[in-house]
């Protein structure tokens, strides 16, 4: 039997529960939500649904789960200019998420806001191997690249390293593309703006996060082994520590198989230490 259980049922937590059944990913959903109301709300949809699952709201259970994902907390808004911004808010939700996971074995994925931050404090708090800690963010900051390289004529692959945030890491060098520092600049720029405008029209983003979500959650299960770009708490990696940051990791069963270290060119590797060197102050929030 697999088990899957999220913390925070909002658009993206609740999308995602959906999504996992509905694709046939896992034989037990474990929902929990502060909000009770909304709770209830999401159980009662899921069900209404017909679609073969159980649905529990135990928070023990938990525990017993093959995956945990983490997406409670205070989401992004209009008025919050950036991710980073959250952690404040989002440190006392991840630490009750760690107490809640005590004794966990499975694979944790994070969404929460600053989700590379939250992960890493995440690993901290509970104390487990890093490569069952697995950060979702990069995925779905591909998929935005690759839409912006399509406009310009450009096929990929599209792979987005770094950051999930304003240092996001766009691999041009990937594509098989010669684009200068002004036409990569340009996209990143449009990158670094393109959930606003989702955010701004509906309240938050939901489809890319959910879809994207349930694929690293079918990797998973499925113990594909496939190289997918993640959040990973890195030991040396691309020449970084202390923090958790996208890079290309292969994903399984058992969470982060290996991470691979490609040879970034000159531009992606400034870019790269930057956002080591931004989200490693975040992550010190956690260390004390």
């Amino acid at each position: 039997m697999t088990s899957l259980a999220i913390l925070g049922v909002g658009k993206v937590g609740g999308e995602t529960a959906f999504l996992s059944a509905a694709l046939g990913l896992v034989d037990e959903i474990v929902v929990y939500d502060v909000y009770e109301p909304l709770l209830r709300a999401q159980v009662l949809d899921l069900q209404h649904t017909g679609i073969d699952v159980a649905i529990s709201t135990e928070t023990a259970a938990m525990r017993d789960a093959d995956i945990f994902v983490f997406a409670a907390g205070t989401p992004r808004t209009p008025d919050i200019k950036t991710r980073a911004d959250l952690l404040e808010a989002n440190i006392p939700v991840a630490k009750r998420c760690s107490e809640l996971l005590e004794g966990f074995p499975g694979v944790v994925i994070s969404v929460t806001n600053p989700m590379d931050a939250n992960n890493y404090g995440l690993w901290k708090m509970m104390g487990i191997d890093r490569r069952r800690c697995i950060g979702f963010g990069s995925q779905l900051d591909s998929a935005r690249f690759a839409g912006f390289l399509r406009e310009v004529g450009i096929p990929g692959p599209a792979w987005v390293l770094g950051e999930h945030g304003d240092r996001q890491v766009p691999v041009f060098s990937k594509t098989g593309s010669d684009l200068d520092t002004g036409e990569r600049e340009a996209i990143l720029s449009r990158m670094r703006g393109a959930s606003m405008e989702v955010i701004r029209g509906k309240g938050g983003t939901v489809f890319g996060p959910a879809y994207h979500i349930a694929m690293l959650i079918r990797a998973i299960l499925h113990d594909r082994r496939e190289v997918l770009p993640c959040s990973c708490v890195l030991d040396g990696e691309f020449g970084l520590s202390g923090c958790s940051l996208g890079v290309p990791a292969r994903i399984g069963r058992e969470g982060i198989l290996g991470i691979e270290e490609w040879e970034l060119d000159t531009w992606e590797s400034a870019k790269m230490a930057e956002a080591g060197a931004f989200v490693r102050e975040l992550c010190r929030r956690f260390d004390g």
